[in-house]
């Protein structure tokens, strides 16, 4: 994502979009010309969705991010959203039934896979009979169609039909209030997280978490497999909203995927819940991103809907980090412009003053010295005139502090590691800039550094930047200094 140069005139950046954009990859991104025209467009993380597709059309669809991003200099992130224990239905005999009010309906574990009928149908959950009791409510296609239990008989779950309509094959099956005892983890996201390590993917998205030993066992089992890719905690389930601490405490990223959310708490819930997690996730220094049906309508449409372009303004006025589409580049007729649209969204909202400010933590006192640094950096960016923040990370870690403050600053994340550029993409404000400083004498470091944000059109002579780093470069967690510097002005720095 290209930055604009520095404005000489009022001396500040010219308005660059913050919130990150990640898409959905599948048959309409596949072309090279269109995963081009995406990167120029702007976004910033692109996800494999392991419930689609084979893998060989995930690791074809990764090269091709890969390429292109290194083609147009861009580091762009990969997210492996892993399926998880998807409850459905089985198949129908005879194609769709239509299941009408007040009847009669039987889910049955022990029916064949295709051997549905308008009396009942089979499922690829043997413990939902263990799971439900008389009066739950099973909520089947999204809460299309709803059914309350009446009794079990043996592996027979005999419902009432509540909401009627039109049900097909492999239909998710929720219940109301949640409560379902599968497992995060299946045997299918074991082999999908060993995957994920052979890709080289930045995020690995856990779907259906249901505490925080869920996202620990699946940090676990990426580093068995040679991964550092950081875990994305998907809030799907009544029981993660009620553990959300726990959750929130051991996840890299949290994820409100308000879909299956909604069906599990209600529709009427989610706007609450959603900026309850996105403010408990930035006071944590945690990562969020806002998913789900962000511009729905444009899968078939030219242009959002104003009810889509409020959805995506209210996101990125509550501080979300990244938006995400899903069908829509996935499978929609309009990749570029939807992303298009989601940017200049996103730009406009930024505009407003409520996200310019910030009293993040104020009141806090910090346990690590590059917190501190972090924080005191993103005061002083916030009460003195300065174009942008210049940072020197190995991990990723200070960029993403500061990132949970507040700021109409743009955070320059300056790093060695390709991996790190790449994680730094979905931080709101960040952007990753390649530069290996190990290789330049201590006291020439800053000002080699600011050249390369000059030459890059970033800076102009004349801007003031604060530079954050540590003693020694190439060490990881040794951020323990801050300086403001003007460029064109700043002199070599004794050891």
């Amino acid at each position: 994502m290209g930055l604009h140069p520095a404005d000489e005139a009022n001396n500040t950046v010219s308005p660059k979009r913050r919130t990150k954009i990640v898409i959905s990859l599948g048959p309409s991104t596949d072309r090279a010309k269109m995963m081009s025209a995406l990167i120029d467009q702007g976004i910033d993380v692109a996800r494999l969705n392991m419930s689609h597709g084979t893998r060989d059309d995930h690791r074809r669809r990764a090269e091709l991010v890969r390429t292109c991003a290194a083609e147009k200099g861009r580091a762009v992130g990969l997210l492996v959203d892993l399926q998880g224990p998807k409850i459905r239905i089985g198949g129908f005999a005879k194609g769709p039934v239509q299941l009408r009010n007040g009847k009669r309906f039987v889910i049955d574990s022990a029916l064949g896979g295709h051997d549905g009928t308008e009396e009942g149908v089979g499922t690829s959950y043997a413990a939902l009979v263990d799971d439900v009791r008389n009066g739950d409510r099973l909520l089947l296609d999204d809460g299309n169609v709803v059914l309350q239990v009446e009794k079990i008989e043996g592996s027979a779950i005999v419902t009432r039909v509540i909401v009627g309509g039109e049900l097909s094959d492999s239909k998710g099956i929720n219940k109301q209030g949640g409560g379902l005892s599968a497992e995060a983890l299946t045997e299918k996201d074991h082999e999908d997280i060993r995957f994920a390590a052979e890709i080289q993917a930045d995020y690995v998205g856990v779907s259906f978490v249901r505490h925080g030993a869920d996202v620990e066992t699946a940090r676990m089992l990426l580093r068995v497999a040679g991964s550092d890719a950081h875990v994305v905690s998907k809030v799907e389930r009544r029981e993660a909203v009620d553990n959300i601490e726990e959750i929130i405490a051991a996840s890299d990223v949290i994820m409100v995927a308000r879909g299956d959310l909604g069906v599990e708490i209600g529709d009427a819930e989610v706007p609450g819940v959603q900026k309850s997690l996105i403010s408990q996730s930035r006071t944590q220094n945690t990562v969020v991103i806002t998913a789900t049906q962000m511009m729905q309508s444009m899968v078939t449409s030219p242009q959002p809907t104003r009810a889509e372009v409020s959805d995506v303004a209210n996101a990125v006025l509550d501080g979300t980090d990244a938006v995400m589409l899903s069908a829509e580049t996935a499978v929609g007729r309009h990749p570029v412009k939807v992303v298009a649209a989601v940017d200049r969204v996103c730009r406009a909202a930024e505009r407003h003053s409520s996200v310019l400010v910030s009293g993040h933590r104020m009141e806090s006192r910090f346990s690590s010295v590059e917190e501190t640094i972090a924080m005191a950096t993103m005061y002083t960016a916030n009460h003195y005139n300065v174009v942008g923040i210049l940072t020197l990370t190995e991990s990723g870690v200070t960029a993403k502090w500061m990132s949970r403050i507040s700021s109409g600053m743009p955070i320059f994340g300056v790093t060695r590691n390709v991996d790190t550029e790449r994680r730094m993409a979905l931080y709101r404000g960040v952007y990753p800039v390649p530069f290996d400083a190990t290789q330049l004498p201590r006291g020439e470091v800053n000002r080699a550094v600011v050249a390369e944000l000059q030459s890059l059109g970033l800076v102009a002579d004349g801007d003031r930047l604060i530079i954050t780093k540590g003693d020694f470069s190439g060490i990881e967690g040794g951020t323990n200094s801050m300086k403001i510097v003007k460029v064109g002005e700043i002199a070599g720095e004794r050891d």
